[in-house]
């Protein structure tokens, strides 16, 4: 019997395991100001690979996702734009940091924010805009960016699925104010758990080391608030041979979302994901949209994928505004979201990771060719 295709795999082998096996016997595991060996040399390492000026290593995505907002002065009384049809976690974050998150639609065939819909709901109190690279798909970052600007906001790019995408020849990581990454076992690059933001910003980039040691300048002398959100010396060992590895990951991956859709593009019942023009996703998954089916539907093809051993992904069936939480609490506004509500009933995601090879993208391909004929 077929053995199970995953959505996503880490691919770790002996460099990651010499790399964590080396600092198991140095014995420094950690460092209390979240700067130890390790950290700096993948934080440079980070850094120069994104091209930006700084890069601050922490325990996580979501972590990063709230010491950005800190290190922006995101606060009570301050708006911040997010998608509702992506992760909790960018959501969470802007509630942890006291400001309200608003909700703005996405581009119907990106599945990023949209411009308009961001204009829509811009008010006097909006801070910041928290666009998503969402599957591995950059942002429209410039549009966020130029209406950021007339309206002295900050742009924090959520790229948790984006590693190695570009925008304009610029890798992510280099173009927003600050960009903020997710090392989760899934991720394009993973370091187990762990999180890094970039920013071409000096102050943002002190605040940052700050915020994650609880707000301390130096040794028990605390100037802001802070948390502890360091990363481990083991997580940033494992995070530099990875990041060795990425490139020949993002071609894989490039490699295998171009098989699927040599496969699929005569499959009139499938919308194939797009790469826009100066846009080059990383494939973090591979996106489809069923044409014209509900939610019950698209489940359906879903579960006889996973029938066949192929781990199809329901990315977001639910979308953020949707949750109880969200949906019965008055933490956050919405403008009107027709196409975050229609993807959450239309759209699936293929494994497309470096693990697969052309067989397993032919068996996954044609499974889901047969399965919806």
């Amino acid at each position: 019997m077929r053995e199970l295709i995953r959505i996503n795999q880490p691919f770790l082998g002996k460099e990651e395991i010499d790399s964590a096996v080396e600092v198991l016997r140095s014995g420094v595991l950690t460092d209390k100001s979240g700067m130890g060996p390790r950290v700096l040399e993948f934080e440079r390492s980070f850094a120069k690979y994104v091209g930006a000026k700084h890069a601050i290593a922490v325990v996580n995505g979501t972590a990063a996702l709230h010491a950005a907002l800190l290190a922006a002065e995101v606060g009570p009384g301050d708006e911040v734009i997010v998608p509702s049809f992506t992760f909790v976690g960018a959501v969470n974050a802007v509630v942890l940091s006291g400001a309200t998150p608003v909700f703005a639609d996405i581009d119907k065939d990106t599945f990023c924010l949209r411009t308009d819909s961001i204009e829509e709901v811009v008010t006097r109190k909006t801070k910041a805009i928290i666009p998503t690279d969402l599957f591995g798909l950059p942002s429209d970052l410039k549009a966020a960016t130029d209406l950021a600007r007339s309206k002295g906001m900050m742009v924090i790019e959520d790229a948790a699925q984006a590693h190695g995408a570009q925008y304009d020849g610029k890798r992510i990581g280099c173009v927003s104010d600050m960009t903020v990454f997710s090392f989760y076992a899934a991720k394009n690059l993973t370091t187990g758990e762990g999180g890094m933001i970039t920013t071409d910003d000096d102050e943002h980039a002190q605040a940052l080391r700050m915020i994650r040691s609880h707000g301390e300048q130096r040794p028990y002398w605390t100037v802001r608030l802070g948390h502890n959100y360091h990363m481990t010396e083991l997580a940033a060992a494992i995070g530099q041979a990875q990041l060795k590895k990425l490139p020949g990951f993002l071609e894989r991956r490039r490699k295998n979302a171009e098989l699927a859709t040599q496969k699929l593009e005569m499959t009139g019942k499938l919308i194939l994901p797009k790469e826009p023009e100066g846009r080059r996703h990383a494939w973090y998954v591979y996106t489809v949209r069923l044409r014209g089916v509900n939610a019950a539907k698209r489940n359906k093809i879903v579960d006889k994928l996973w029938n066949k051993n192929i781990e199809a992904a329901v990315y977001y069936s639910t979308p953020v505004h949707s949750t109880p939480f969200y949906r019965e609490s008055n933490l956050a506004r919405r403008g009107r979201l027709p196409e975050t509500e229609k993807a959450s009933r239309q759209v699936f995601s293929l494994p497309v990771h470096p693990r697969l090879g052309e067989e397993e993208m032919d068996y996954v391909a044609e499974t889901l060719r047969k399965t919806i004929a």
